[in-house]
């Protein structure tokens, strides 16, 4: 789990400073040029308004966060006031300086900007009149400059923070968006191991619970017949076994390598003869011509249709009448016809069908991947399985799943 984010996730050049201790490095910056032994007659106060003028600033600045612009102003006021009662107050100017950066830093480009242009414009203006009433040096251009300078810093520095929560808040939705991928491919990972477990392990469980009665009934009157279903039992109890260690393997070994090959068409003998060795008549109907035509099929209809046989027999051992299954290999148009059929006891009606086993709903995954049309329930005479399936897929690899 990771942790929440901070109220402030800005990475910052150097360790917060508290702003108790701001506030205090501000102060003494704003009050200690107003003792200081300075040369100059003019830059010291003249008297106790005057004292009280440059040392209200420290106080102002304290107000600051909560009201920019009011403190701007006052800082200003405060600073043209000592002015005209003749000092040229340092303080007071470091004081419009850090001010204008607050202003600039608080308040968007377009509210803090006339702010900013406004403050310099009075300060420069009100030196200048002073200047040119009183012959006095104020330095007006220096000031000017300190103020705008700050104003500047201070719009730099709220872009800064801007853009580096823009950057983070867009890593952060990436992070979030990875790990919604991360939870969707996990999900899908889940669901095609769970329908390979169940292709490679129902058909031949059903395989070797058939055989195993086959075998039982004919132990005693037909030893050859009850060979020949242990024979099946064997074969497909070794099938089962690779199946199942290969998918441990492949679950075993890095995202690198490719998956496990997956059966196709022209391994349906394979599977039929297995039906048949059990005592069921399976009426294969080819009119696509297999095996050849199964290296002509795109490689995930290919699949499918297997599995989709594949399905149909286990259903039908699990659930047929007659020990009789039928299969239907045709090509309609650009589309592949898949159906399998067999007789059942008795036609259930709607409401007596149970709902779809989990070899249903993942066959019915594995053809709406590949854009087909899956349809299974009762037909005249037994049940019907048929998938439509598009010819026209986009090409694969033998390995993993479609």
């Amino acid at each position: 789990m990771r942790a929440a984010p901070t109220a402030d996730p800005v990475p910052r050049l150097v360790p917060p400073v508290p702003p108790g201790v701001r506030d205090a490095v501000i102060a003494v910056f704003v009050i200690v040029p107003v003792f200081a032994p300075v040369p100059f007659p003019e830059l010291r106060p003249s008297g106790p308004l005057v004292y009280a003028l440059a040392l209200l600033p420290a106080a102002v600045l304290l107000l600051r966060r909560r009201f920019p612009r009011t403190v701007l102003a006052v800082c200003v006021a405060l600073y043209l006031a000592a002015l005209v009662l003749g000092t040229l107050a340092p303080g007071a100017a470091v004081a419009i300086a850090i001010a204008s950066y607050g202003v600039a830093a608080r308040l968007n480009r377009r509210a803090a900007a006339p702010v900013g242009i406004a403050a310099v414009a009075i300060v420069v203006a009100g030196s200048i009149v002073v200047t040119l009433t009183t012959d006095m040096d104020t330095r007006f251009l220096q000031v000017g400059l300190i103020a705008a300078l700050a104003g500047a810093l201070g719009d730099a520095a709220r872009s800064r923070h801007a853009y580096m929560r823009a950057v983070i808040e867009r890593a952060r939705r990436a992070e979030q968006t990875r790990e919604a991928e991360a939870r969707r491919r996990v999900t899908e990972e889940r669901l095609r191991i769970a329908r390979d477990l169940h292709d490679a392990v129902a058909h031949q469980i059903s395989v070797i619970s058939l055989n195993a009665g086959v075998a039982s009934s004919a132990l005693e009157t037909r030893p050859e017949r009850a060979r020949e279903a242990l024979a099946t039992i064997r074969t497909a109890s070794r099938e089962v076994l690779g199946e199942i260690g290969s998918m441990l393997t492949v679950l075993r070994t890095p995202d690198e390598v490719d998956a496990r090959e997956q059966p196709g068409l022209a391994r349906l003998a394979d599977i039929v003869e297995s039906v048949r060795v059990a005592g069921w008549d399976a009426i294969v109907r080819d009119d696509i011509g297999l095996p050849a035509a199964a290296a002509e099929l795109p490689l995930s209809v290919d699949i499918v249709a297997y599995r989709v046989v594949q399905e149909g027999m286990t259903n039908a051992l699990k659930h047929g009448a007659a020990r009789r299954v039928h299969v239907l290999l045709r090509r309609d148009g650009d589309d592949l016809e898949v159906v399998v059929t067999n007789p059942v006891d008795r036609i259930p009606a709607a409401a007596e069908l149970p709902p779809s086993g989990f070899g249903l709903v993942g066959l019915r995954e594995r053809v709406d991947s590949v854009g087909g049309v899956l349809e299974a329930g009762p037909a005249p005479g037994g049940f019907r399985l048929a998938a439509r399936l598009p010819l026209a897929q986009p090409s694969t690899s033998r390995g993993g799943d479609t």
